[in-house]
């Protein structure tokens, strides 16, 4: 847009004056989302069929989908402690204040000030006036100040900050899901290490036991010496390598603490022997619910609005900018003051209008425009990757579960293998050789199986994040709402009244005490055990 169509656009503007402001002609372009064309189905599993609306809910506490006490109060403990979480609504916060400060612009600003002085000059001065050598002065006065928004400059301003305030809310929304879903996945892996070690106890019981048949064949010369050997290296890697996965369990406790706001030192939980997680059904909707639902999605919108606005307040800049002053007061050379005589006032306009820049206004509107359309091609690489990990959480979860359904029977052939291998061994038919592929074969199997497991509950976790994990944009605070203050509020000023969902402490102190334990009560499934192999 050259300079002639601003003018022209400038000119057909109305701009009558109120009581507080001005009808302004708003130079910000008219601002709509972009409109996606969405699949109707995803290309996995086409899981976006029409449902009924119940069916398409997911809920805001979505980790209880796994049915597990101990996770759902430490998911409580970090949405109401996490330190990340408190940093991120602290800058919801101060984007709040930054909306006051842009909209006080619009407002007229009064001042008062008063001055004093006494002066005494020097008897001896050369070229010294004739006169009182001495003189004092007092000064009372007010000042007004406001600047009219022909061009809504100040308002696009203000509204590019409410914007901005919504953004973080959303970028609030966004670290608690993933700090909701960190902990879920770590909590989950915790699990599995737990699944893991009791495994190589079982194991490591059953080695034992197959290393004394071994040395008992061996007195009755039933055996070479190679079978015990064979026994201990058996018995002994199972035991390294149970003190690695407990060294692995050890550091994702230490970070379910940190998630917590624990000190790891004082943190933690007690071993389960099975991971007894209930398998999630996770509502997936239709895919045009998800552009609502991501909180990440929702603030690359909100920055893309913000840009919107910064494109008329460079274009305000290309017209008159008007500002209006008024003072009085009283002045005298003494304590008498309140008379007409001593009383002083001044008022004034000014009035500024850019000729030649060298190019310096067009260079701003020409890089406003540059910075909307990146914010544009941000959003729509933001939706488009939405898409994927929402496309990658169904590829997971379906082919983890069909993987997961397989090892489950392929542990129970080769622990039968196991145990009729070595039943043979003892009769004198089979060799420990047979024995021993059929123990590894056993060990890596179930450990496999596990480790599946585990990566698809993680997938469930993850799959929940990329749908949103329950967020709905409309939790998000309307303009109005990101006012902290009113301009004559002077209370409440250090704990705003929480709007959008985003909630800070109001005693911070409180998290300094880091010797608070984890809750410790075993979870639903701590009760359940690993079934002992057999040992014919």
């Amino acid at each position: 847009m050259t300079l002639h169509h601003l003018r022209k656009l400038a000119l057909a503007c109305s701009t009558v004056v109120t009581t507080f402001g001005l009808s302004a002609c708003d130079l910000a372009p008219a601002y709509k989302p972009p409109t996606f064309i969405v699949p109707s189905s995803w290309h996995g599993q086409a899981p976006f069929a029409q449902a009924m609306p119940a069916d398409t809910v997911l809920p805001r506490d979505w980790w209880k989908l796994f049915n597990d006490p101990l996770l759902d109060r430490m998911e409580a403990t970090l949405t109401a402690s996490n330190p990340d979480l408190q940093a991120a609504a602290e800058r919801f916060i101060q984007a709040r204040a930054l909306v006051v400060q842009a909209r006080s612009e619009l407002l007229p600003h009064l001042a008062l000030g008063a001055g004093a002085f006494d002066n005494k000059q020097s008897a001896d001065r050369l070229f010294r006036y004739k006169g009182n050598i001495t003189e004092t002065d007092e000064e009372y006065h007010g000042l007004a100040s406001w600047e009219p928004d022909f061009w809504s400059a100040i308002r696009n301003h203000v509204r590019a900050q409410k914007q901005f305030a919504q953004q973080k809310a959303a970028d609030f929304a966004m670290s608690r899901l993933s700090l909701q879903a960190e902990l879920a996945s770590a909590y989950v892996q915790l699990r599995g290490y737990d699944a893991q070690i009791a495994i190589y106890d079982q194991s490591i019981g059953y080695y034992q036991k197959a290393l004394q048949i071994t040395q008992n064949q061996l007195e009755h010369q039933a055996a070479p010496r190679l079978d015990v050997a064979r026994a201990q290296a058996q018995l002994y890697s199972t035991q390294a390598a149970r003190l690695d996965v407990q060294a692995a369990r050890e550091v994702t406790e230490h970070a379910i603490a940190i998630l917590t706001n624990a000190s790891p030192s004082s943190f933690h939980i007690e071993p389960t022997q099975v991971m007894g997680f209930r398998q999630p059904h996770i509502p997936t909707g239709i895919p045009s619910e998800l552009l609502q639902r991501r909180p990440d999605v929702a603030s690359a919108e909100r920055e893309m609005a913000q840009a919107n606005r910064e494109i008329g307040i460079a274009r305000a800049a290309f017209y008159p900018h008007v500002s209006l002053q008024a003072g009085g007061g009283f002045a005298q050379n003494g304590f008498d003051l309140a008379n007409l005589a001593n009383s002083l006032w001044s008022y004034g306009a000014s009035f500024e209008l850019p000729i030649f820049e060298g190019g310096l206004r067009r260079a701003e509107l020409q890089h406003a425009w540059s910075a909307y359309r990146e914010t544009r091609d941000a959003y729509r690489s933001k939706v488009l990757d939405s898409f994927r990990e929402v496309e990658d959480g169904l590829s997971r979860t379906s082919r983890l579960d069909q993987e997961n359904r397989t090892l489950q029977k392929a542990v129970e052939a080769t622990l039968s293998t196991q145990n009729m291998t070595m039943t043979l061994y003892q009769g004198g038919v089979g060799t420990y050789l047979e024995a021993i592929f059929a123990q590894v074969q056993t060990l890596q199997v179930r450990i496999h199986q596990i480790e599946v497991a585990t990566r698809l509950y993680q997938a469930d976790v993850g799959l929940v994040r990329a749908l949103g994990g329950g967020w709905n944009v409309k939790l998000l605070p309307t303009m109005d709402q990101t006012l902290s203050i009113t301009p004559l509020q002077y209370d409440n000023l250090h704990h705003p009244q929480p709007v959008g969902g985003v909630n800070i402490s109001q005693n911070p102190e409180a998290f300094e005490d880091l010797s608070t334990q984890a809750p410790s009560a075993p979870s639903a499934a701590s009760g359940k055990k690993l079934a002992p192999m057999p040992m014919q």
